[in-house]
């Protein structure tokens, strides 16, 4: 009998670095270096890998449900807990602290601090609508409903809104 060819797997392909990429990376300490490189490498289709590192946008349904369910939870075991416990002023003040970081970061332009902090951002945005009772879901509603509208027109469209309904500035 004839013996069969052996199929070797193909060789790995090292992932290519993006050019600015691999010219910032060339300072880093050795460390980050690795961490940077590790984070591209291919992953397979539907392998575990590739889940963990591409994020999901339900991830915000997700933590929002773990937020409802803090709501009376012990505020010593939980910060969301203790946040909610503490009323929607103190709520909306740790937004407002956490979004002004988010865009101190934004402006000095460390990519890294931006994204930490606007995770913070939507996390405390959504401590907000708990404490609002408001359901992500109307909110998605009304950017589905705002999709493929011009912004200018849909500003326009506010703003007789707004003169519409009587509004009262925060105390």
């Amino acid at each position: 009998m004839a013996k069969k060819p052996s199929k070797k797997p193909a060789p790995k392909k090292k992932p290519t670095l993006p050019k600015s990429l691999h010219t910032a990376l060339k300072s880093a300490p050795k460390a980050a270096r690795k961490t940077v490189r590790k984070s591209v490498q291919p992953a397979t289709k539907g392998s575990k890998s590739r889940r963990k590192r591409v994020a999901k946008s339900d991830v915000l349904d997700r933590l929002w449900k773990v937020v409802m369910t803090r709501r009376d939870a012990d505020p010593a075991m939980s910060h969301s807990a203790r946040l909610l416990s503490r009323g929607m002023p103190k709520v909306a003040q740790k937004f407002g602290e956490e979004a002004v970081e988010c865009v101190i970061e934004a402006v000095s332009g460390n990519t890294t601090a931006l994204i930490a902090e606007s995770a913070d951002v939507l996390y405390h945005l959504l401590v907000v609508w708990v404490c609002a009772g408001v359901d992500p879901s109307k909110i998605w509603a009304e950017l589905e409903r705002r999709e493929g509208v011009s912004g200018v027109a849909e500003k326009a469209a506010r703003r007789v809104l707004v003169n519409a309904v009587a509004t009262r500035k925060i105390p």
